[in-house]
Formats: structure tokens, C-alpha cells, sequence
């Protein structure tokens, strides 16, 4: 299996490779390799009209293909694509949009194709997201009480996964979204994100602005609720006093890290099991750590999925789930009527040939000893 994902921060194309199977009603993963290639420079900005969004999604699914063509052979990919629009509204998720054409990924490869991914869980409605729930309640079966996943990418989500209840999963607000966005017009479009936490490092936290970020009504809704950049963006700090750039990116570290400790306090969290880019950063990883103390945490890597490849070891896992006839979304964290079949199929070079559907339910995931290469 092939997975492959660009995350809202528009920062890469993540790729895992990894060995998939099933046995009763347990998956058996093994990671063979994950890496990150470059995104598209002139693919950086989302397109705004049915042209761009037609060029957009032709470009994106041939760089998908080119960076899938070099870990061949494989006998099935999955793309979770570029999310380039999710629209909510008064906590309904009325539709969403991932781009990344799979027809260019199958036509360059030759290998069936799953893609399209969200919307199915949107069409029965979910809010299409947080799909990492799917595999963070099979991986962290049978941990700690009140173990929770946490992903950091341009939005942080968490599941909370409860010995004898059913996963609980949601954005809890921005990851690294706003501090992307200041990075970028502070270099004016040279710069995308705050490397190693270079200038936040530099920077103090502002209580006053933070008092005013944490006001956000988006943070008290109750779940299921998901977000995106269409909130969380360049011009939602306008209204926002100006201050220092160190200072507003050292504030917009510390509302990621509250935020997210808050909702975790919110469900006991026993654990809390790290993954993502804003892992890299060491400011927010120290805010991180001071805000959930005494609440340990954990980076995934110690339970054999990479920090970095771990949303495209999800876009794999979600396609050997659907290949297999077996539901790829979780109800109780995504909203959902019921369980549903995720995605759509763009057949290889030869003839499309399904397995034998799985018929019994999935309860765990077993994580094999990880050979990643970054």
C-alpha cells in the first residue's frame, strides 16, 4: 500500500509505504518507508475560481502520481488529497472538497487508486473529519484509560479513546495554521512556516492577545465539531491588536498548546500520544508539555508510527479498509448516521479485482516494528 496526503499547511507531499493485512478482526501494519517531497510552488495558493480550481486539481493529481511512481510496485494507493474548502455552518458540515485528481495517479502508475475519502462520511452527516479517529481507536486499543491521539498539522485534532466506550474525536482549534499565516506575510510569501520555532523563540507571550484568541466561540461547541483554514486564517487576526511578530507567534504557540490541553483535561487524558508537523517545533512542544502537566506526553514514534508519516499511514490504512469492504469512518467521533464504505475506486492499467469482502468488525491495530526512511 501507497498512502499519500498534502495536510492543510500546504507544506509537503507525505508518502508511506507499508505492508497491510488482516487477520480475524485485527490489521496488521508494518511501515516500510515514509518521506515528505516538496509541494508544488506554484500550487501554494488555494484556487479561487472554477478555472484555478480545474488546473489545481489536474496539477496536484500528476505531482500525487509522480511521487507515488517512486515507490512502486505497490498493489493499491490512497490518497487523502489536498482539502482545499470544508464548509460548516452552524456545526453542520455542509460539504467538502479534496482535490488531486486520482485518474493522474492511476494513469501514471498503473495501480488502483482510493481517493475522495471525506465526503461519504459527509453525505451521512459527519463532519468528514477527524478520519485519524479511525485509526487512532485501533492503534490505542487496550492502552491507559482516557489515552488520547493528538495530530498537529495546520489544525489539531484529537480522539479520545475510553476502555468500553466509543471514541470520542474532534479539532480542538488551530495547530499551525495562524502561526503559518504570520510567517508568511512577515517574509512576504518567502517563508511558510516558523522553522524549529525560530522567531516564537524569541518572542513572549502577549496575555492580553491571548485573552482575546481564547474568546473564540469555535473553542466551546460541543462535539463533533471540525474547523479549517477557511476560519482559521491571515485575516482572521486583522481584528487583533498589532504587535511584534515574535511576540504574536509566541502567543499563537501558546493558544495552540491550551487549547488543545484544555480539551484534553476535558476528557481525562491519562496519556496524550503526539503526532505532526507542529511536532517539529520546539516552542510549541515545550508550551505543550508545560500545559498538560502533569498529564505525560508521548510522541508517536514510541508506539511505531513516525511523527511525520502518520496521516499517510492513515490515507493507507483508510484504502486497504475500503478495498476490503470494511467501514473507514468512526460515527461517534465524526458525527456520522452509522458506518459507512469511505471513498471512491479509479481502476489500475489491468482489470479492477476486489477481494472477498470482510464480513466480521475490526477491533484493533497492530503496528509492526517501523523501517521508515525519511
Amino acid at each position: 500500500m501507497i498512502g499519500l496526503i498534502s495536510g492543510t499547511s500546504m507544506d509537503g507531499i507525505d508518502v508511506a509505504v507499508a505492508d497491510l493485512s488482516i487477520h480475524g478482526d485485527v490489521v496488521e501494519l508494518v511501515p516500510v518507508q515514509c518521506a515528505e517531497h516538496p509541494f508544488p510552488k506554484d500550487l501554494l495558493e488555494i484556487p479561487r475560481d472554477l478555472a484555478e480550481v480545474c488546473a489545481f486539481d489536474t496539477s496536484l493529481g500528476q505531482a500525487f502520481g509522480e511521487v507515488a511512481a517512486g515507490y512502486l510496485p505497490a498493489d493499491l494507493i490512497s490518497s487523502l488529497g489536498q482539502t482545499v474548502h470544508h464548509e460548516v455552518q452552524d456545526g453542520d458540515c455542509l460539504g467538502t472538497l479534496q482535490l488531486g485528481q486520482p485518474a493522474w495517479i492511476a494513469e501514471r502508475t498503473g495501480v488502483p487508486v482510493i481517493a475522495d475519502l471525506r465526503v461519504r462520511d459527509v453525505a451521512a452527516g459527519g463532519q468528514g473529519a477527524p478520519l485519524a479517529s479511525t485509526l487512532d481507536a485501533l492503534w490505542l486499543a487496550g492502552m491507559a484509560e482516557n489515552a488520547i491521539a493528538l495530530n498537529i498539522g495546520g489544525i489539531a485534532n484529537i480522539t479520545v479513546v475510553r476502555p468500553g466506550s466509543r471514541p470520542v474525536a474532534y479539532d480542538t482549534g488551530p495547530g499551525n495554521a495562524l502561526m503559518d499565516a504570520v510567517m508568511e506575510v512577515l517574509s512576504h510569501g518567502e517563508r511558510r512556516q516558523d522553522t524549529n520555532g525560530e522567531f516564537a523563540s524569541r518572542g513572549n507571550v502577549r496575555e492580553d492577545v491571548l485573552k482575546k484568541l481564547l474568546a473564540d466561540p469555535y473553542y466551546a461547541k460541543p462535539w463533533p465539531k471540525s474547523t479549517g483554514k477557511e476560519h482559521f486564517n491571515a485575516e482572521y487576526l486583522q481584528g487583533f491588536p498589532t504587535v511584534q511578530a515574535e511576540d504574536m507567534l509566541r502567543t499563537l504557540a501558546e493558544l495552540t498548546a491550551r487549547t488543545i490541553a484544555d480539551a484534553c483535561r476535558a476528557h481525562d487524558a491519562s496519556t496524550v500520544v503526539a503526532s505532526g508537523g507542529g511536532m517539529r517545533n520546539p516552542v510549541l512542544v515545550e508550551a505543550l508539555t508545560r500545559a498538560l502537566d502533569p498529564i505525560p506526553l508521548q510522541i508517536s514514534d514510541s508506539l511505531g508510527l513516525p511523527r511525520d508519516g502518520k496521516e499517510a499511514y492513515l490515507a493507507a490504512l483508510l484504502g486497504f479498509l475500503t478495498w476490503h469492504g470494511v467501514a473507514g469512518n468512526t460515527p461517534s467521533a465524526t458525527g456520522a448516521s452509522g458506518p459507512r464504505l469511505l471513498g471512491s475506486i479509479t481502476p489500475g492499467a489491468g482489470p479492477l479485482r476486489l477481494p472477498e469482502p470482510v464480513t466480521g468488525p475490526v477491533t484493533k491495530l497492530n503496528v509492526g516494528e517501523p523501517k521508515c526512511v525519511h
